[in-house]
């Protein structure tokens, strides 16, 4: 009988530590809203809910081939580097040239930057 209850204990135990893990692996973590990076022509804010939105919801469309999936992981995306990265479609140059998925970085420097009034 002893053992028995040892045996129940222990599945009980077992389950209660499987059912946690499972919770904290499943629940997803929510992504920021947006994210905003600073730069000398003005900083840029990146509305991350209007680009997830554009890609369904399907995060993998950027993470992490194009972009790391932390807000602290380099963007790449610096001065002098709009043509090459468009060039080379990396970074924001994924979508963002003549003819993309999105509008070209050329002529459209205050759609990203914004000085600080």
């Amino acid at each position: 009988m002893k053992s028995k209850k040892c045996v129940l204990a222990a599945a009980v135990t077992v389950a209660g530590v499987l059912l946690l893990t499972l919770t904290a692996f499943g629940q997803e973590k929510k992504a920021p809203a947006e994210l905003k990076f600073t730069a000398k022509n003005g900083d840029v804010t990146f509305n991350h809910a209007a680009h997830i939105k554009r890609e369904n919801n399907d995060c993998k469309a950027c993470h992490d081939k194009i972009f790391q999936q932390s807000a602290k992981a380099p963007l790449n995306f610096k001065t002098g580097m709009h043509k090459p990265a468009e060039t080379a479609k990396t970074s924001c140059g994924t979508c963002h040239y003549a003819g993309g998925k999105a509008f070209e970085t050329k002529g459209n420097c205050a759609k990203c930057h914004v000085k600080a009034a």
